[in-house]
Formats: C-alpha cells, structure tokens, sequence
C-alpha cells in the first residue's frame, strides 16, 4: 500500500477551511493576511529565531500585530501567516491527532499574533498555561 503525504495544496484547503470557521466579527479582521503555505521555515528564519531544526516550527506571523499599526504606519509587505507542511506532518504522525485540527490550531495560534496576543497569553486562553 502507497500513502502519499498531504501536499502543500492539502494543506492550504484545510487552512482556508478553518479560515472559514472563525467568527465573522474576528475573521473581518484577517481579510488582509496573506496565508502562504510552505514546507520548511527558510534558513533565515531558522537562523532568527535560534531554531535547532527548521521541524522545530509549525507556523509564523510576520507583520504589525493589530495593537501597534496605525493609520501613519508605511508597510512595505502585507501581514503574512506561514504554515510549514513537513513540520505540521511530522507532528501529526508523532501525536496522532486529526490533521485538520492541527491546521485549525496553528492557523488559530499565528492569527492570535495578527491580534497582539503572546504565546503566553494564547496558553492561558486555551486553558494550557499557569492562570496565576
């Protein structure tokens, strides 16, 4: 038996799909991001962030999270959310969970960077991190 891996259009339907399932009074303020689906994170990348393995990243934000732009701000580039393929696959092998769902939460995680929230503040929300 042949398995093929979910290709980089795969992905991407599964994350215009979660796209679709945000609330329209949030998702009214992603119609400006730029959603790229890559497989790997490029070597700058993994360079700036200290990362030991480009596996290491399932997803980024690049832009002015919502609290910081303003109306004078001149952006050379668009807010983009990445989602890397091959470190999304390899977690979805390791833990089992729905692929789907993986897509949703790392789509939902780099959003909530558009939004100005940490990766502290997104743990507190999903109930994962210390309240106190």
């Amino acid at each position: 038996m042949i398995l093929i891996a979910p290709s980089l259009d795969d992905i991407a339907r599964l994350a215009e799909t979660a796209l679709h399932e945000i609330p329209d009074e949030l998702r009214q303020y992603t119609r400006d991001l730029v959603l790229k689906i890559e497989d790997l994170p490029d070597d700058e990348i993994v360079e700036e962030m200290e990362l030991e393995s480009p596996f290491d990243l399932l997803g980024l934000y690049q832009g002015v999270a919502m609290p910081f732009q303003s109306v004078g701000l001149v952006r050379a580039e668009p807010d983009r959310v990445f989602l890397y393929r091959r470190p999304i696959l390899d977690y979805w092998c390791e833990t089992g969970e729905a692929l789907d769902d993986i897509v949703r939460h790392v789509l939902i995680h780099e959003i909530g960077h558009h939004f100005g929230f940490s990766d502290e503040d997104m743990d507190r929300i999903e109930g994962d991190g210390d309240s106190d």
